[in-house]
């Protein structure tokens, strides 16, 4: 039972933690990428509609899991599969059907008490804020970087100009030498023509 209790306990974190995520983001959606505001019941609402979704999703999942043991009792056979259980599969499957229906019954209770809910909103409203916030903050940064600023502003330049030697200006002289060598094919291309001939005058 301890094994169990475990398990949901576990379940019931994740799920938690994926609803808080979902909410997290149709805060951003709504409040800050469509101009809207904060309210905080409506929020609360989706959480809860969120909450109980994934309340099914373990609802469903036990039921799957209950129809495979089913299959599975009685057959001896050897297992072709990962999900192709057999009599001996049993006895685990039948707690993992107690556990999605443990985490579906908590996350319902979760959904159902007000106080739980509107931690889980606050959280993911501080969470929306703490994106947008580091996001403004690394734009920030990196549009007001000044040399003082930015400790690492000596180490880049030593790598930008690195870069600049050994890339950049290695190119700029390969280009060069090749424009030399066009040019001096060029010259003597008109050295090596024949000068054009004088008309000879003729008195009338």
């Amino acid at each position: 039972m301890g094994r169990t209790k475990d398990a949901i306990a576990e379940g019931l974190s994740i799920a938690t933690a994926a609803a808080r995520l979902t909410v997290r983001n149709r805060i951003l959606v709504e409040t800050i990428a469509r101009g809207g505001h904060f309210d905080g019941e409506v929020f609360a609402e989706f959480a809860r509609e969120t909450l109980r979704a994934l309340a099914t999703e373990q609802d469903q999942a036990a039921d799957r899991v209950t129809q495979q043991r089913k299959r599975a009792w009685g057959r001896f056979s050897d297992s072709s599969g990962t999900h192709d259980y057999r009599d001996r599969d049993t006895r685990n499957l039948r707690r993992r059907a107690r556990q999605s229906h443990g985490v579906a019954k908590e996350l319902r209770a979760f959904a159902d008490d007000p106080e739980r809910v509107d931690a889980l909103v606050a959280a993911a409203r501080a969470a929306a804020w703490g994106d947008v916030e580091a996001n403004l903050s690394k734009r920030l940064d990196v549009e007001g970087m000044t040399a003082d600023a930015d400790p690492d502003y000596a180490t880049m330049r030593r790598a930008r100009m690195d870069a600049l030697r050994m890339v950049d200006l290695a190119r700029l002289a390969s280009q060069a030498k090749k424009r030399a060598k066009e040019q001096s094919a060029a010259a003597g291309d008109e050295a090596e023509a024949p000068a054009p001939k004088k008309k000879k005058s003729t008195s009338a």
